[in-house]
């Protein structure tokens, strides 16, 4: 779940798998000249709109979070119940193809990789490095039948996976950015191009904030549209399952936003 404030006391809950498919949307529309290609271009497209497929269960009956009266965000989950979410992840996407489930499955233990604050937990400690081993586990096997495979061989190589592992993360990311909102300006560091890697700036434009310009321009097309949905919560809640109902029941909202070329 991310929670994006439409007031002090409102807030609009988009799902994990509905970012995952704006970051899937970005996906099909990247490359150009200086960006580079996307090879092989549908499972990973595939794979960036899927890479929240474990959140699917949890987005049915999503926790509160007490200390702020709204659902859980995917960043104020407890590890235990994160940790239980991507494991289920890497299975839930293999009958897409094993291309995506990999994609999927490495973006996972990337997160654990990235974010390391469960080092400092005997608890969670062991929790993560068991998950890490299974995946890892998961992802060598997978890379072993994909090398024997003639389609998937010259795009199983360990440039090629890291390339199309950090576009993932890339669209992710902007995905995340675009889904919260936010004033100002904002950056994505590290995201390859056809010769290496660079950093984008998003910036919000002046008297339009469903207006963002992008620098360097990474898509093919001179603007993108993207149309999000989420659900509007109009209070705070003591009551779990009060808090589940009124989001069963809440107002859907659209918001169209434009990405465009900075001028």
């Amino acid at each position: 779940m991310l929670l994006r404030l439409s007031s002090p006391e409102e807030v609009i809950c988009i799902t994990q798998p509905h970012h995952a498919w704006i970051s899937g949307q970005l996906a099909r529309m990247w490359g150009n000249e200086q960006f580079g290609q996307v090879f092989p271009n549908q499972p990973v497209c595939l794979a960036a709109e899927q890479h929240d497929i474990g959140w699917l269960s949890w987005e049915q009956a999503p926790t509160l979070n007490p200390q702020t009266g709204y659902p859980h965000s995917f960043s104020e989950l407890a590890t235990k119940n994160h940790i239980k979410i991507w494991s289920t992840a890497s299975n839930l996407a293999l009958p897409w193809g094993r291309y995506v489930a990999l994609l999927i499955s490495l973006h996972g233990t990337r997160l654990y990789e990235r974010f390391r604050g469960w080092e400092n937990f005997p608890e969670t400690k062991e929790l993560v490095e068991n998950f890490l081993k299974d995946e890892y586990a998961f992802q060598e096997e997978l890379i072993s039948k994909l090398q024997e495979d003639i389609y998937h061989s010259p795009y199983i190589t360990p440039e090629v996976v890291k390339r199309n592992q950090k576009l993932v993360a890339v669209w992710d990311a902007l995905s995340l950015i675009i889904c919260h909102g936010f004033t100002g300006e904002k950056i994505v560091e590290n995201v390859p191009t056809a010769n290496g890697e660079i950093t984008l700036t998003l910036k919000n434009k002046e008297n339009h904030p469903l207006e963002i310009s992008v620098s360097p321009w990474p898509f093919r097309e001179s603007q993108v549209n993207l149309v999000l949905e989420g659900r509007l919560l109009q209070q705070k809640f003591t009551d779990e399952r009060a808090m589940q109902k009124a989001l069963s029941q809440a107002s859907g909202v659209t918001i169209n936003t434009t990405l465009l070329p900075e001028n």
